[in-house]
């Protein structure tokens, strides 16, 4: 059954996973805000990418740099220039579109006016005069952190090229026509590195960054392989740095669009922050004693549309039920298959009644696994409705807790996805799921 956005929508709003920004005052147009479920989602997944990208390397360094930067490092970036979309008005309806997009040609037959460069850059004043010189803008990128911070980290870190700096941070862009729920909104933050190596190795570095991402994609974050494929831009068309940029797509309801990046930004940025700022951006080989300014391999993702993608692959939907027993019941029934990294609950604790000597062994049960994985307690509604509960949430595992286990102190572990049900004796159970889920 083909999984629509609308789904993807109506699922996350239903469970607490993500909800429409301001919703109370009518919302605003591309926020989104994440519910108790959607808030560790977003923990998960980039505590993987940090652990994969950042703690199991040895070439990679961490950095948590600032939203608010001085100006000039997007005047040395080229942001104040060229960060814009062409903006056109309808001289009727007062809509603005970009020129360069599909919704734009759509409704080419109106009058519109001609096309106007919009910078995409949120603008603020820092103190309580807002002037020219008190100007400053909320970051499009976490790059620039990483660059101006560059020497700081030769210095202080004793890191050797090639090495990277890897930080995730909220950006911020100003776009017009932003959409497709949490894929394009105005406020997202990026998972980035900027890997530094010798003038002369960056082709061997980008091709194996390219390697590197798509078996994360594939291996720990589980996106079909035919969901994926790579996209080359064309010479013509790459941004003003890059001397060669490769796009990771993934099929999304609307088509073909960008889920992750990699760029060769050569020396551009480093080379640029020198001639403003004075500072030297130079490396110097501790080894051969030479020095150069490093060229740029730049592997970067969203960290939504990523989460966008997840939902999406992990979304299936099962016709015939899963909970129910008779065929005037039974309905297509949602399970989100995401993988146990990533889940947002990982066990769920299911006294099969409200009788009192259930739910003092399932409250016990509960409170011991709660100190290890992320648990919640359901004792509302029939065991069906509750297993189907969990499964829309994407909770691997659910406990239940019946009469039999009064006598035989054992419980009834359910496999989500298999289906498969195993009576496990409570004293083992949380080694059980250890050698399922893997400690915390």
């Amino acid at each position: 059954m083909s999984v629509t956005l609308e789904k993807i929508v109506n699922l996350c709003k239903r469970r607490g996973i993500i909800f429409p920004g301001s919703e109370i005052y009518g919302g605003l147009a591309n926020t989104w805000d994440y519910g108790p479920l959607g808030a560790e989602l977003l923990n998960n997944l980039k505590a993987l990418w940090w652990k994969k990208f950042v703690t199991e390397r040895e070439d990679v360094v961490g950095l948590s740099s600032g939203v608010l930067m001085n100006s000039k490092v997007w005047e040395a970036s080229g942001h104040l220039k060229s960060f814009t979309d062409p903006l056109v008005e309808c001289k009727v309806c007062h809509l603005r579109f970009r020129a360069d997009q599909e919704e734009f040609k759509k409704h080419e037959h109106r009058d519109f006016t001609k096309p106007q460069d919009f910078n995409l850059m949120f603008k603020t004043f820092v103190g309580a005069v807002e002037d020219k010189a008190h100007a400053t803008y909320l970051r499009p990128e976490t790059a620039q952190g990483m660059f101006v911070n560059f020497p700081q980290i030769v210095d202080t870190s004793r890191v050797k090229v090639p090495f990277g700096i890897a930080q995730i941070g909220k950006s911020f862009r100003n776009e017009i026509t932003a959409g497709n729920f949490i894929f394009r909104t105005i406020e997202f933050e990026i998972a980035e590195i900027e890997y530094f190596v010798k003038p002369g190795n960056d082709e061997e570095a980008f091709e194996q960054w390219l390697s590197f991402m798509q078996k994360f994609l594939t291996l720990e974050l589980g996106l079909k392989k035919e969901h994926l494929r790579l996209y080359e831009h064309p010479k013509k068309s790459l941004a003003h740095y890059s001397k060669r940029t490769v796009d990771i797509q993934y099929q999304f309801p609307w088509g073909w669009d960008e889920l992750w990046g990699l760029a060769n930004r050569t020396d551009f940025d480093l080379g640029q922050h020198e001639k403003l700022s004075g500072k030297s951006m130079k490396y110097r080989d501790p080894d051969s004693n030479e020095e150069y300014i490093p060229y740029v391999i730049e592997p970067t993702g969203g960290i939504e549309r990523t989460l966008l993608a997840v939902l999406l692959d992990s979304y299936t939907e099962v016709k015939g039920g899963r909970t129910t027993t008779t065929e005037a019941t039974k309905e297509i029934e949602v399970v989100l298959k995401l993988s146990k990294v990533l889940a947002p609950v990982k066990v769920a604790v299911l006294p099969l009644s409200k009788k009192p000597e259930l739910i003092k062994v399932a409250r016990g049960i509960f409170d011991e696994l709660k100190m290890h994985w992320p648990c919640q307690y359901d004792e509302v509604a029939s065991i069906g409705r509750r297993y189907r509960r969990q499964d829309e949430i994407g909770t691997p595992y659910c406990i239940t807790v019946d009469f039999e286990s009064l006598e035989d102190k054992r419980v009834t572990v359910r496999d989500r996805d298999s289906m498969k049900q195993e009576r496990i004796p409570i004293a083992d159970l949380a080694r059980h799921l250890a050698d399922k889920l893997g400690d915390s």
